[in-house]
């Protein structure tokens, strides 16, 4: 659990940066036009920070990591993040400079989202054994429900 908490605060930080970065850049360089870095900051709140967020939350509740499924995941996820969001990066220095992308960009970006869809995949496969396991003897679950006098 501690590597779905620890992803989700370094994307917090990333992403907050990224903002500041897309603001500061644009102004040194009066840009005013749309551009890719103002979808990095979005991109990597809600993939990274709030997409770690939610598996942490699930982890607590059906104890995904510490499984060979889980960690698979947790590194195509990772990887898939990480990849995309660069090539915003590349792609939006690159419009603000009035440089040329390179044709490279979407292609390396396309990966990044297979491996996104790869990790997905893998946590919902992980999800679905969670859920179809019995419950074990001695479990929140398993005990019946206490009530207050």
């Amino acid at each position: 659990m501690r590597k779905s908490y620890n992803a989700a605060h370094v994307y917090m930080i990333v992403g907050v940066v990224s903002g500041l970065f897309y603001r500061e850049f644009t102004k040194v360089n009066r840009f005013t036009g749309e551009t890719q870095l103002a979808l990095m900051h979005t991109h990597l709140l809600a993939l990274g920070m709030l997409g770690f967020l939610i598996v942490l939350a699930l982890d607590k509740q059906f104890q995904l990591s510490g499984t060979t499924l889980f960690t698979c995941f947790f590194w195509f996820y990772n990887a898939g993040v990480a990849i995309t969001v660069s090539m915003m990066g590349v792609h939006g220095i690159a419009t603000v400079l009035g440089h040329h992308v390179p044709e490279a960009v979407p292609w390396i970006a396309g990966v990044g989202h297979l491996l996104l869809t790869v990790g997905l995949i893998l946590l919902f496969v992980l999800l679905g054994k969670r859920l179809t396991e019995p419950v074990k003897p001695g479990t929140a679950e398993s005990e019946p429900a206490k009530t207050s006098a």
